[in-house]
């Protein structure tokens, strides 16, 4: 074995998304507007559920610590790769990989248990109507996004630590446009069943534990829905629980096609464009679903506008 192949790796090289320089420049300002987009729509979310008494109930406390989720699961990669756009040699450092890594799953995990909490308040809201000032309380919402921000602290620490301590000489070139457990695990030099294992189990925790958990919550709304009398009263649960019913299944149905799948040493296109839905697209889908679906949103902004 060459002496090469026994030097740690200090840096990776990403191939990106494109090497044509001119389809680059495309996806450049392509990329950009819809990070302006992620930014500007997450921030007014934030601002205007902070500003407007109106907006302060349980199911916007949870959209607000969404939306901030979404601002800095973006930031994390998207501004990376708009630079790698503009260069010819894609490199990261190790240590600048490894704490994205940490990031990426830190909020991306925090928002995968909040959409769980989210699907639980609408269940209260829905069928405990009765109860649901006495249920979701202040602190009962604080500590729900507290153990939502250490559910996720507690995936990123298993699976940084496992994708991280694995052994990475020689070979430094990421078929990927940014740092992620599963690209990165292509390039282990050395057996990384366990850690693929780990993830998985994570995956379980994090991925499939959530969604079991929207699952029951949206059956119990739909059989409470069905019985109500008013036609009004149906339309506006389903307007609500429908927003984000769209945003559970873009940005889970592409976590767990990343996440829970047997990790191969090839890296097809399709697992870019899946990445590149729950990393880039998804964040700025988010505001846009709730806020153009939501009337009370659109009112605060209209307060806000004119005043």
């Amino acid at each position: 074995m060459g002496k090469e192949n026994q030097t740690s790796v200090t840096e990776f090289v990403f191939l990106g998304l494109s090497q044509d320089p001119h389809t680059q420049v495309l996806l450049f300002l392509l990329f950009l507007l819809i990070y302006l987009l992620t930014v500007l729509g997450n921030l007014l979310m934030v601002v205007l559920i902070h500003i407007d008494s109106r907006l302060h109930t349980p199911m916007y406390f949870f959209l607000r610590n969404l939306s901030f989720a979404d601002l800095c699961f973006s930031t994390t990669t998207v501004p990376q790769v708009l630079v790698h756009f503009l260069v010819r040699r894609k490199t990261i450092s190790f240590a600048g990989c490894s704490i994205l890594i940490i990031v990426l799953l830190l909020t991306g995990c925090t928002e995968c248990a909040l959409l769980a909490v989210m699907s639980y308040d609408h269940y209260v809201a829905v069928c405990k109507p009765l109860h649901y000032s006495t249920i979701m309380t202040h602190w009962t919402c604080v500590r729900l996004a507290v153990v939502s921000s250490a559910s996720g602290a507690f995936v990123s620490l298993v699976d940084s630590t496992f994708t991280l301590r694995l052994p990475y000489r020689g070979n430094n070139i990421i078929n990927h446009f940014f740092c992620e457990p599963p690209a990165l695990l292509k390039l282990a030099s050395a057996d990384s069943h366990s850690t693929e294992m780990a993830i998985f189990a994570m995956g379980v925790v994090i991925l499939l534990a959530p969604v079991s958990l929207i699952l029951v919550s949206y059956g119990n709304i739909i059989c409470t829905v069905v019985q109500m009398h008013s036609g009004e009263g149906r339309l506006k649960v389903f307007s609500t629980c429908g927003s984000h019913l769209m945003v559970v299944v873009l940005f889970y149905g592409s976590g767990i096609s990343t996440y829970m799948r047997p990790n191969s040493k090839a890296t097809k296109e399709r697992d870019k464009m899946i990445s590149v839905f729950y990393s880039v697209v998804t964040p700025m889908l988010n505001p846009i679903i709730y806020s153009l679906r939501n009337k009370d949103v659109k009112g605060a902004l209209q307060r806000v506008t004119f005043v």
